[in-house]
C-alpha cells in the first residue's frame, strides 16, 4: 500500500515485457475494475484514494498488466463474455444489459460497429451500475467505463478501418461484377 504501480510492477513484480514503456495499461484490482492507460499508471498510488484519483480501485487488488501487443478492445470484450456467463440472471439490469455489452463489444472487437455505438455502451453500462441485486453487475460495468474513457480513440480507430475496408470490398466486387458484364 502507498507505493506507485510502477514499483510495484517495476521492482515487485518482474517489470513489464519489453519495459516500461512497453505498458499498454493495467486493471488493478482484478478483472471487474476500470482499466487506466499507461499515462496514469506512470503517476498512480497504490492505494484507495489514489485509486480513486486514477478512476479505478483496488478491488481484489489482482493486477492485470497490458503491454503493448495487447489488443486491448478484445481484452474487454474477453472479460465482458466470461461474465455475461457468470451472471444469475436474476436481476434484468444485469441479465439484458451484460448481453446488450456483448453484442456491442463483439462489433467493437471486429469494427464492424458504428461511433453511435460507443455512446450507447457508455449508457447501457450506467444503467446497470447501481441497479443489480449483487455487485457482479456494478462491476461488470466498470471494465467497459474504463475502455471508453481511456481508449475510445482506439475504438473509433478500428471502426474507420472497418469502414475503408468494407468499402473497399464492396468496389472491388463492382469493378469484378462490371468486369464480367463487359
Amino acid at each position: 500500500m502507498s507505493i506507485t504501480l510502477k514499483e510495484l510492477i517495476e521492482r515487485h513484480a518482474g517489470g513489464v515485457r519489453g519495459g516500461w514503456e512497453n505498458l499498454l495499461a493495467a486493471i488493478l484490482g482484478g478483472s471487474l475494475t476500470p482499466l487506466i492507460p499507461k499515462k496514469v499508471c506512470d503517476d498512480a498510488i497504490m492505494d484507495f484514494d489514489g485509486l480513486i484519483a486514477a478512476q479505478t480501485s483496488l478491488g481484489t487488488a489482482a493486477i492485470i498488466v497490458m503491454d503493448k501487443s495487447t489488443d486491448v478492445i478484445k481484452a474487454i470484450a474477453r472479460v465482458i463474455e466470461f461474465y455475461k456467463h457468470e451472471s444469475c440472471g436474476q436481476c434484468t439490469p444485469c441479465r439484458e444489459g451484460i448481453a446488450w455489452m456483448n453484442k456491442i463489444m463483439a462489433r467493437f472487437t471486429s469494427g464492424n460497429a458504428q461511433a453511435a455505438e460507443i455512446d450507447m455502451l457508455w449508457e447501457i453500462s450506467k444503467r446497470i451500475e447501481g441497479h443489480t441485486i449483487c455487485a457482479l453487475g456494478h462491476g461488470i460495468a466498470w471494465p467497459v467505463q474504463g475502455l471508453i474513457r481511456h481508449f475510445r480513440p482506439e475504438i473509433e480507430a478500428r471502426m474507420k478501418k472497418y469502414s475503408a475496408k468494407a468499402s473497399n470490398q464492396a468496389l472491388q466486387w463492382l469493378r469484378n461484377y462490371f468486369t464480367t458484364l463487359t
